[in-house]
């Protein structure tokens, strides 16, 4: 009798619930989801839950696949020569193949007094923290949003639209991954919503205080309530586990995902740097990186050469409100193009990727192996880059002995 391949998952974000789901099409794998939360997070309605419109929760069995062990914890070491992992709760699991999908979280400010008085959003428990918060300041306390990216517009443009006074500082671009027209479209529709957009030179963060935000051209902002939405970090616990990652702790790998210490580790999502080229954090990228991940895993099993990455882009999408929102379209390899949806048909484009990302996560759950995404050609920009790397040839991951 064949035993069982045991396949471990850690992180159950968009990259972890797909790869765990696409990993149940063979029977005689047995697949365990390792999270610290006993339900998925649709991060990118964490602004609506700060705004109160949303609580950007879904049920796990919504989403993940029945033949998939739910385990709520979190990891506390790899041992990759060991195959096992040390949980918080104590203990240790083993694994034959695993999927390192952690996901990112906020990164540290390094700006005086940010970690103290600023609230960051980019997770589950951040984000409600802020609520309270909000809920205990008057409509007409000035509320600083840092941070020009999509989460620090869609959450300047959420709690503006709720009739907050909201001052949204850029520390450079407005939107920088925009196209020029989509980033007036986006200012348009800010100065609508009344949020005080301020950009350019000057903007940059230096100091944070209980009441006031200084900026490096010596302005000072009275500020009732500051979030931090500017930058992202990842976990550490590759970085503890003695696993090789880049300069930011996201687990280094060769083109196929696979780690470049250990051809039993994959990684996907935004804990991953494949050939040190990591892809842009978004759930566009981890859900087709979590079925490549998936899809590496099952080809060692079966004894056949994985593929290498192929990741498609087809932009960015933001909300402004509840009534607007825009699409800025890009080329496959992620770069702006000048045409963008905006207004109402943007705010519904904008809805339909949300509702889309779950419908595709259970989707792949009811049907392991019909998502193919990530099977669809990103262009020849990538290989390009690899190409002129500085450094040489992709690393490529060690075989198995």
């Amino acid at each position: 009798m064949t035993e069982n391949t045991a396949v471990i998952v850690i992180g159950g974000g968009y990259a972890g619930v797909m790869a765990a789901n696409r990993l149940t099409r063979r029977d005689d794998v047995t697949v365990t989801l390792i999270n610290p939360r006993p339900n998925f997070v649709e991060r990118i309605r964490l602004h609506q839950l700060v705004g109160g419109s949303d609580d950007a929760v879904v049920e796990y069995r919504e989403v993940l696949g029945e033949g998939v062990r739910l385990v709520v914890d979190s990891v506390a070491r790899i041992d990759a020569a060991g195959r096992s992992l040390t949980l918080e709760a104590g203990g240790t699991v083993g694994y034959d193949y695993l999927i390192y999908a952690v996901g990112s979280g906020s990164a540290d400010p390094r700006v005086p007094g940010a970690a103290e008085f600023a609230y960051p959003i980019a997770t589950l428990e951040e984000a409600a923290r802020l609520r309270p918060v909000l809920d205990a300041t008057p409509a007409t306390g000035a509320v600083t949003v840092v941070g020009a990216g999509p989460t620090g517009i869609e959450t300047a443009a959420e709690l503006a639209e709720a009739g907050r006074a909201v001052t949204l500082v850029c520390g450079g671009a407005l939107g920088p991954y925009l196209h020029a027209r989509g980033r007036r479209s986006v200012a348009r529709r800010l100065a609508r919503l009344g949020v005080t957009v301020l950009d350019g030179p000057g903007t940059r963060v230096t100091a944070v205080s209980r009441d006031a935000v200084r900026l490096s051209g010596g302005r000072e902002l009275p500020s009732e309530v500051t979030i931090w939405t500017a930058g992202f970090g990842v976990p550490d616990l590759a970085v503890r586990s003695g696993l090789r990652t880049d300069a930011l702790g996201r687990l280094l790998t060769d083109e196929t995902l696979t780690s470049v210490d250990d051809v039993r580790i994959v990684a996907a999502g935004d804990s991953a740097a494949p050939s040190g080229l990591p892809l842009r954090m978004s759930c566009q990228a981890a859900m087709p990186m979590g079925a490549r991940a998936a899809d590496t895993v099952l080809s060692r099993i079966g004894g056949e050469q994985p593929s290498p990455l192929n990741q498609l882009f087809a932009g960015q999408c933001i909300s402004l409100g509840r009534g607007a929102g825009i699409f800025q379209f890009a080329h496959r390899d992620d770069v702006a193009l000048w045409f963008h949806v905006d207004g109402r048909p943007g705010a519904k484009l904008k809805e339909f990727v949300c509702a889309g990302t779950v419908k595709q996560l259970a989707g792949e759950a009811g049907k392991p192996g019909s998502y193919g995404l990530h099977q669809v050609s990103g262009g020849a920009k990538r290989g390009q880059l690899l190409e002129v790397r500085q450094d040489g040839a992709p690393a490529v991951a060690e075989q198995p002995v």
